[in-house]
């Protein structure tokens, strides 16, 4: 499993696996947990990055609509995952 660092805006840094990506209407949705096994929290990131950016840019996806029309989408590719 691939182990991403995120750098916040104040310099803060968080470590996450990602556990799968897909991309839904041209934009790159990624999974992620802080635990490589086991039940761990998952968050659903989306790329707000400009085209020819350096670094990508994620933020979290809070919008409910959103957030339940891709988790969806992963639930899909990943039989295991459920999203209560």
């Amino acid at each position: 499993m691939e182990k991403i660092t995120f750098t916040a805006d104040d310099g803060e840094t968080a470590e996450f696996f990602v556990l799968e990506q897909t991309t839904v209407g041209g934009i790159n949705y990624i999974l992620v947990t802080d635990s490589e096994e086991g039940d761990g929290e998952a968050l659903i990131l989306k790329d707000m990055s400009a085209p020819d950016a350096e670094d990508a840019d994620y933020e979290i996806v809070s919008d409910d609509e959103e957030l339940k029309s891709i988790s969806g989408v992963f639930e899909n590719l990943l039989e295991d995952i459920k999203f209560s």
